[in-house]
């Protein structure tokens, strides 16, 4: 029997070496990337004209609060004027910006259902200099039953929110972006952000019945843009509670990107523990942890909201209006 020990070269032929597929290698590796992306770009270019978006899913738990969130925190965090509308009577929005929210305290309920003007109603968030938020306090529960009595009640936050814009404007201080976060329901609250905004963003979480409850949601928005609001339109759907390494999640992505096209963020938002932390904090994930997936995902996604409002073009109701 041959004791001589083969040699070393043959060890190196056939050893493995570092395996650079492993899911853990490829996360690795795309988190590198996108942290180099979004270095890449430190400031984002202002929009011609205010973009307001309506932040809607009547499904509940598929990220719209955290969307609005973080979306608000890292458009503000490359140099652009952002205003946060929480339309959701729970509030949490405002807790996560760090924004007195207590019942009594003067917000959204104010501007809508007593027509105050938002200049006095408006808070700045203090992480983010350039955020500022109209807060919702528990007040807001009962808006919906007050608004069915009154005059123009689908209109009311869009008339209180163009003053404000205007004012704002001639004070030169223009707000690039408007985002209003609405409640998980299809009733006056939510039909007044669709009056009020101009783009539809939809969060759509990778899992299980995601694009279950969304047909109707779509129809609702085709009501509200032929009889309230003709420059209404769906021009965003972000991916949100990614997991790249299930099937699952794979599966829901590519069946969204087949159904609403380039609408869909190349971006997804992976699952995070940062991202769900954060809110306790009174945070959003971009202060809470800054160069975590979630919040250079956050930052890329907010890059190419910004570089769509250049390649979109209008939709035929636009152009009429």
């Amino acid at each position: 029997m041959n004791s001589t020990p083969p040699p070393a070269s043959r060890f190196a032929a056939t050893s493995p070496g570092p395996d650079v597929s492993t899911p853990l290698a490829s996360e690795a590796r795309e988190h590198v990337e996108l942290a180099h992306r979004v270095e890449a770009t430190p400031r984002l270019d202002r929009p011609a004209s205010t973009r307001i978006f309506v932040v809607a899913n009547q499904k509940g738990g598929v990220g719209k609060t955290t969307t609005t969130v973080n979306v608000a925190a890292a458009l503000s965090a490359k140099g652009l004027r952002v205003l946060v509308v929480d339309l959701d009577p729970q509030g949490n929005t405002s807790t996560a910006l760090a924004i007195e929210h207590t019942e009594g305290t003067p917000g959204v309920y104010e501007a809508l259902v007593e027509g105050a003007d938002m200049d006095e109603l408006v808070r700045p968030c203090p992480d983010l200099p350039g955020l500022t938020v109209l807060p919702a306090s528990i007040d807001l529960a009962g808006a919906e039953i007050e608004l069915v009595s009154m005059v123009a009640r689908e209109t009311r936050l869009d008339k209180a929110l163009q003053g404000y814009l205007a004012e704002c404007e001639e004070a030169g201080d223009r707000i690039d972006y408007v985002l209003i976060d609405c409640p998980p329901s299809l009733g006056l609250l939510t039909i007044n952000a669709m009056v009020a905004g101009r783009e539809v963003l939809i969060p759509i979480q990778c899992e299980y019945y995601a694009l279950e409850g969304l047909g109707q949601l779509v129809r609702n928005i085709d009501l509200v843009r032929s009889h309230l609001n003709p420059r209404l339109d769906i021009t965003t759907i972000l991916l949100t509670m990614y997991d790249a390494r299930t099937r699952l999640s794979a599966g829901v992505a590519d069946e969204v990107r087949n159904h609403f096209g380039d609408k869909v963020l190349k971006t997804a938002i992976p699952r995070s523990v940062r991202i769900s932390e954060a809110p306790s904090y009174q945070q959003s994930v971009l202060t809470y942890d800054p160069s975590s997936s979630g919040s250079l995902s956050y930052l890329e996604a907010a890059r190419e909201i910004s570089e769509a409002a250049v390649s979109r073009k209008p939709t035929p109701s636009e152009r009429e209006v």
